[in-house]
């Protein structure tokens, strides 16, 4: 058999996609990962979707110029924006992060009552019940938007009386519903799982979109023939952000090497190279 020795691209706007990457190096050991963080972007929320278009397709373009295997679009917004897209663009696999999430929960929940929590974008985005409702348009689902846990989980408050109590401000709604799972729907949030989890209880699912997203990559690219083999995992940003490292290094669970920088304005010439 041979082995496809070709990275696997990643791509967000910024560094919460990083969680992906992190179960991606969990499942998949001996793949070798190309991250991409459009830190100069940031954050796509409140962008255009054209706006939101042409960056995924200049972020895309990148990759596919850097050799990689698959594209993963590791961020939320773009992944509502854009996957249809791309699928249709590019020869190789491209995910999202919303289906997987999606198909999670609809595996997970029993009562049909599901909750999503995210970014003030993805929520009214209104993408994770379209998702859902697809899959089963009897599902009950409820949402709320959760600005201040991204900068908590940047800050590295992940264990921290503050930060339950805001999500706890921003959960009990969705615990009146009576929902019995709840989707992660930032990609900052799983940082952030064990002080939910405390706040929602062992009762209630908790559907982390790494976790699934990792999954779903797995099964579109097929078993892994050599997961001892050497691999390498490199990081690549619009702009270096204050504590950049630090962050990356939180949200990966592991040091990471050097951090390679490329301009906005060299992505926009590789995209027109097209």
């Amino acid at each position: 058999m041979v082995i496809d020795e070709r990275p696997i691209g990643v791509f967000d706007s910024g560094i919460g996609g990083l969680t992906v990457v992190r179960e991606i190096i969990r499942q998949l050991p001996g793949e070798s990962v190309l991250f991409f963080g459009d830190t100069a972007r940031l954050p796509y929320g409140p962008k255009s979707k054209e706006t939101v278009m042409l960056f995924a397709r200049q972020n895309a373009h990148f990759l596919m110029n850097r050799g990689v295997r698959s594209i993963v679009i590791a961020c939320n917004t773009a992944s509502a924006v854009a996957l249809p897209a791309l699928k249709q663009e590019y020869s190789v696999p491209v995910l999202g992060v919303i289906e997987p999430g999606a198909r999670g929960a609809a595996a997970a929940t029993k009562s049909g009552r599901i909750g999503v929590i995210g970014t003030r974008g993805t929520i009214a985005s209104g993408a994770y019940e379209k998702a859902l409702l697809a899959i089963n348009p009897d599902f009950e689902v409820h949402s709320a938007p959760c600005p201040l846990l991204v900068p908590l989980a940047e800050e590295g408050w992940v264990d921290h009386e503050i930060t339950r109590s805001v999500i706890a401000e921003y959960v009990e709604p969705l615990l009146e519903q009576a929902i019995d799972t709840l989707i992660l729907g930032c990609t900052h949030f799983p940082v952030l799982k064990n002080a939910i989890r405390q706040v929602t209880g062992g009762e209630i699912k908790l559907i982390d979109n790494a976790i699934e997203t990792a999954r779903s990559l797995a099964a579109s690219i097929g078993p892994n023939p050599d997961p001892g083999r050497e691999s390498s995992h490199n990081f690549v940003v619009s702009d270096v952000p204050h504590r950049f490292r630090e962050e990356a290094e939180l949200f990966l669970g592991r040091p990471i090497g050097r951090v390679e920088r490329i301009f906005p304005e060299h992505l926009e010439e590789i995209y027109g190279e097209q």
